[in-house]
């Protein structure tokens, strides 16, 4: 059964950084695109950014592009996303969400076949 298991949200201030970790387990991976995606309350689930498990070829949201970055650490079957110089707009619940043989472009949810239970980020301005 695949698990995927977020941490590290929190509250952060506008400039501020977070790293948010996703833990995997059940399966091997090496197959899988892995994504984050937020959802903002009375807003619909959003594309952050996602990577390859196997390749490591990254794809961003443009309203993300410079400041998240989307790393993953095979030994320890973990997906990471950096945020850095937080905005108030950036605030919502951060999913992690896996899609086997999916292209890292792919930023249409119910593409994705497992989600994490979600992690909270609040920015205060």
């Amino acid at each position: 059964q695949v698990q995927l298991v977020e941490s590290g949200g929190g509250l952060v201030q506008a400039g501020g950084s977070l790293r948010l970790s996703c833990a995997a387990s059940g399966r091997a991976f090496s197959d899988y695109t892995m994504g984050w995606f937020r959802q903002a309350p009375g807003k619909e689930r959003e594309f952050v950014a996602a990577i390859s498990w196997s390749r490591g070829n990254t794809y961003y949201a443009d309203s993300v592009k410079g400041r998240f970055t989307i790393e993953r650490d095979n030994m320890k079957n973990t997906v990471y996303l950096q945020m850095n110089s937080l905005k108030p707009e950036d605030a919502a619940v951060y999913y992690c969400a896996a899609d086997k043989y999916g292209s890292v472009a792919n930023t249409v949810p119910n593409k994705y076949d497992y989600w994490g239970q979600g992690t909270q980020v609040t920015v205060s301005s």
